[in-house]
């Protein structure tokens, strides 16, 4: 079985290092803080083979030259990571990569950035998806265009809808008022919205979340809802988001 540790990092990031067992390999999924990574790693007794990268933020690729010189592993990423350091190997959407016997397929979910990937590992049931979409919320849009990150947002919906989605930060309580103004006689949201608050005042974690209960909540996986079109207008779910996205931005 896949192991995957979950640690908070920066101020709102969580960092992942997962784990295969039967080889020994262990895989950074990103890299905000190469200290709390190597820390994090010694801890388990797991040494550090891989770094899978994202996207090419410094609070998801920062960590990477760091981690490479006290482990030797070996770092695949999106094109745009050359932007802080070369890595050893350049993936793209429909490419794998593999950790012992699990295989991750690369999928492109730009839009935050323009080469955003996320690591799909089916047999596992988990998805690491970065930026692109978040607990109720999804990453602003740097550098893509409405129409191109819906088609993201639409690669990660056709996930089965048990997978476990791994996003980057602790951003849900906030994501969580914004979708209740953007979607508000959703009963399911309004569950989902007092747990989370129950879980932040106790100081718990509300990621990672589940694919099946962000289609049911998340106001950006719900464009294309006749309800939510109707509220914020667009005759096509892109235009939708692209309403949703400006509004959240400037909420």
């Amino acid at each position: 079985m896949l192991q995957i540790h979950q640690f908070p990092c920066l101020s709102d990031n969580y960092g992942y290092l997962i784990h295969d067992p039967a080889s020994g390999e262990t895989a950074c999924i990103d890299t905000p803080d190469a200290e709390v990574y190597l820390r994090e790693a010694e801890a388990r007794g797991w040494r550090i083979t891989q770094i899978w990268n994202t996207h090419w933020h410094p609070d998801h690729a920062g960590g990477n030259e760091a981690i490479k010189a006290a482990t030797g592993c070996t770092v695949t990423a999106p094109a745009e990571v050359e932007k802080i350091a070369a890595p050893d190997r350049v993936v793209a959407h429909g490419d794998t990569v593999t950790l012992g016997g699990f295989t991750a397929q690369v999928i492109d979910v730009s839009g935050h950035t323009n080469g955003h990937v996320a690591f799909h590992l089916p047999e596992a049931g988990v998805a690491f998806v970065g930026d692109a979409v978040f607990a109720l919320g999804c990453g602003r849009m740097f550098e893509g265009e409405p129409k191109q990150f819906w088609d993201s947002l639409d690669r990660i919906r056709q996930f089965p809808p048990e997978t476990v989605l791994y996003c980057a930060h602790e951003y849900t309580q906030s994501n969580a008022k914004f979708a209740l103004h953007a979607d508000p006689d959703n009963a399911a949201l309004q569950e989902y919205a007092a747990e989370i608050d129950r879980k932040r005042a106790n100081g718990e974690w509300t990621v990672p979340t589940t694919l099946s209960r962000e289609l049911a909540t998340n106001p950006f996986l719900r464009a294309d809802n006749d309800d939510m079109q109707a509220r914020w207008g667009g005759a096509a779910p892109h235009e939708t988001f692209a309403a949703l996205r400006a509004a959240k931005d400037n909420f």
